[in-house]
């Protein structure tokens, strides 16, 4: 979903794929496929050549091994760590190796110096996006669901909006409807401001 969002901004798109050609039939030449092993470092080094902007979309465990993100000005990560958190029985113990790897991706992206929005979602569903509104209500995320289209629509729009430093939300589907974005991240970046 992330990759059709940014597509659709028409937005340069570089993807770091499992399957390069699955996704060139379902993306075309609108996104350069890379396939690689992250932990190999001449391939990382060459997969984010010129990249300015990271987006990882809930891929639970994306920066477990040290990357070199030299040249990187902003990290989007969406995360499912309240989801994780909140889970009992046997469902956290299905979750527990994804709790640790979505824990350790929050810990490196913060300690990365690079400017990040973390946007913590409630669980991801899949159903149509642009139905209904959000709900930014602190420990939303934990109970709360989303449409994987419109999380995917929350990253995109994140990368016009870099904060100074760290910019961390939870959000789910609700009543509140954001007409426009990149109105709505500045404002939450003077809160951010207004608070330190």
């Amino acid at each position: 979903m992330v990759i059709l969002a940014l597509i659709l901004k028409r937005a340069r798109t570089k993807a770091l794929v499992k399957d390069k050609r699955t996704t060139e039939e379902a993306f075309g030449t609108y996104v350069e496929c890379m396939v690689g092993d992250i932990g190999d470092k001449s391939f990382t080094k060459r997969a984010l050549r010129g990249v300015r902007a990271i987006i990882c979309p809930a891929d639970d465990g994306f920066f477990s091994e040290p990357i070199d993100l030299k040249g990187v000005q902003h990290i989007v990560l969406l995360s499912q760590l309240a989801v994780y958190r909140n889970s009992g029985g046997l469902q956290a113990i299905m979750n527990s190796k994804l709790k640790t790897l979505a824990e350790k991706d929050e810990e490196v992206v913060l300690a990365s110096g690079i400017p990040c929005t973390i946007i913590r979602t409630g669980s991801l569903q899949s159903t149509p996006g642009r139905e209904r509104g959000f709900d930014f209500t602190e420990g939303i995320a934990s109970k709360g669901r989303i449409s994987k289209e419109d999380a995917a629509t929350i990253c995109v729009e994140a990368l016009n909006s870099i904060p100074l430093k760290t910019h961390i939300f939870e959000v789910a589907n609700g009543k509140e409807k954001v007409i426009d974005w990149k109105a709505w991240f500045e404002e939450q970046t003077k809160r951010e401001e207004e608070i330190q």
